[in-house]
């Protein structure tokens, strides 16, 4: 009886289990995987189409195999055991036996290899393509720069949007959940898209399943892959090299547009990138900097050093702290060359630095008054910090270069690589 009514406790349980995970469950994740899904993501490019056959032709062929010899083995074991009488065989060897079982997978393995081998050269050919994007991996984001091509010059900077309400469990989740940012990368169907790949810190990698494509962003080399998209949608992936603690929060989006939509977009991208662009000799008053500021913390500080300045486990607090409240140029120092685990920021514009740094000087419970103001950093980019900084004479202490300042040229040399 006891064990009867544990029964149907555990039953219950697992019904109850059941039903709150059918009440919070969610749809399919546009362009991304679907809610159990076992099969590889639907692919979109030649490239993705054969990696999916060649997974399912190896597949069959390592069951059909494994179902031959286990039935061999099995049949063997019961037909032949003692108990029925069966008594062993007295030969030692069959030259007839072992010439079957080495011809026989040598077949099987060039079969496997030879349409593997075609595939994987494809994967590596990237000459002859339409358009050539540079994307950087930072902790944690990516940087694009359109390199040749149509939407030669345009470039940004592409960062999670998942509210961090959401992440904290304290809002439900979206379909879209840790894989949504604010600026996608937008490219044109049916054509050839090479992608150099970087890295400003550690090694990254960039992968869009539907594309077949994985290559790794390693600081200080160029590393390209390529995919020509054939359906018109939005794709989803991340970075799927370890590389720090909000690895999880790097996704990649690819839009996938008309050329006459990709036409529009290039044209609008480079009105709005204009529009953007701020006048390094502007002054800026204390209110508007911190205004705007505070945004550019949001965006790209807030996720280590927390909304409040406070930080947390090893991400030093702001709020209070000395860097932040001493010398300028110190301060501007790590922003431009990083220092231990925090990365550098010099992929920002002078006047984002500026913004971001006076808002942190005049944050919570900082107070320091000072306006930094872009020509600030127009002059620290050059070696030239405030007088009172980290170093005397004004002159911070020199940095090696970070590892995609090197791969900066090397980038731009294989964006103009010819083909053969």
């Amino acid at each position: 009886m006891k064990m009867w009514k544990k029964a149907s406790a555990v039953c219950l349980a697992g019904a109850s289990l059941l039903a709150s995970q059918a009440a919070s469950a969610v749809s399919d994740m546009p362009g991304g995987p679907a809610v159990r899904q076992l099969n590889l993501t639907e692919p979109v490019t030649k490239i993705a189409e054969q990696i999916h056959w060649l997974n399912w032709m190896m597949l069959i062929m390592c069951t059909v195999i494994f179902i031959a010899v286990f039935s061999v083995m099995f049949y063997s074991v019961f037909k032949h055991r003692k108990s029925k009488g069966a008594k062993p065989a007295a030969f030692h060897e069959s030259i007839t036996v072992e010439v079957i079982w080495t011809i026989v997978p040598f077949i099987i393995v060039i079969a496997m290899a030879l349409p593997a081998t075609k595939t994987v050269v494809a994967m590596k050919d990237t000459t002859n393509s339409d358009i050539t994007i540079k994307a950087t991996g930072y902790q944690w984001k990516w940087g694009y720069d359109y390199l040749k091509g149509e939407g030669e010059g345009i470039s940004f900077v592409s960062t999670l949007t998942t509210p961090r309400e959401q992440i904290n469990n304290e809002q439900p989740k979206s379909n879209t959940y840790l894989m949504e940012v604010d600026n996608e990368l937008v490219v044109p169907v049916n054509k050839k898209i090479r992608i150099v790949t970087t890295a400003n810190d550690v090694i990254h990698a960039w992968m869009i399943p539907a594309f077949g494509v994985k290559q790794d962003a390693i600081p200080g080399f160029v590393r390209d892959t390529w995919f020509k998209a054939e359906k018109i949608g939005v794709y989803r992936g991340q970075c799927a090299e370890l590389c720090g603690k909000e690895h999880a929060f790097m996704p990649i989006v690819v839009r996938v547009v008309s050329d006459a939509d990709y036409t529009k977009w290039v044209d609008g991208k480079k009105k709005e990138l204009a529009a953007k662009a701020d006048d390094p000799n502007k002054t800026w008053t204390l209110d508007e900097a911190k205004v705007r500021g505070e945004k550019i913390y949001a965006a790209n500080c807030a996720v280590c050093h927390q909304p409040n300045g406070k930080g947390g486990g090893a991400f030093p607090a702001l709020d209070g702290s000395k860097v932040v409240n001493g010398p300028k140029a110190g301060q501007m120092h790590i922003l431009l060359e990083g220092k231990g685990g925090m990365p550098s920021w010099k992929q920002l514009s002078d006047t984002e630095l500026a913004m971001v740094m006076t808002y942190t000087r005049n944050a919570w419970s900082n107070k320091t008054g000072e306006v930094i103001q872009p020509s600030d950093f127009v002059g620290a980019r050059a070696g030239k910090f405030p007088e009172g900084g980290g170093a005397a004479g004004g002159e911070a202490p020199k940095a090696e270069a970070k590892p995609a300042d090197k791969a900066d040229k090397q980038a731009s040399l294989a964006g103009n690589r010819v083909a053969g």
